[in-house]
């Protein structure tokens, strides 16, 4: 019985600890509601992007560095995970890949809202 419930209670504590959490967090900033990644970065949406699917590489990507997912990172909900042509794993909201931007210097800026036309920050509405 002992072993058992042992057992279980290992079980539990493992289904708990697999729960995943949003990857990114929310902001107020001067443009409203927004998601950030873990240090208050704002993240971005690309007009050119398909559903699902990153259409920034090379120098677009060093400019709009892509939000990044762990190899081993799960889709939830909205969050989901767009595969790179390089192998690599990126997070997307709504079907929308999402990016970071080389001239945000601190936690809330948001100096790439607008950029060309294409760029828009992802808003947590």
């Amino acid at each position: 019985m002992k072993t058992t419930l042992f057992a279980l209670s290992a079980l539990l504590i493992g289904t708990c600890g697999a729960l995943a959490e949003e990857p990114a967090k929310t902001m107020d900033s001067s443009a409203g509601k927004i998601y950030t990644d873990a240090n208050g970065m704002a993240l971005y949406t690309f007009d050119k992007d398909e559903a699902g699917k990153s259409n920034c590489y090379d120098k677009c990507a060093t400019n709009w560095p892509p939000f990044m997912a762990a190899a081993d990172a799960k889709a939830e909900g909205e969050w989901t995970i767009v595969d790179r042509t390089d192998g690599s794993k990126m997070w997307a909201y709504e079907g929308k890949p999402l990016y970071l931007y080389i001239d945000d210097k601190k936690s809330g800026d948001v100096t790439g809202e607008g950029k060309g036309g294409v760029w828009h920050l992802a808003k947590a509405e």
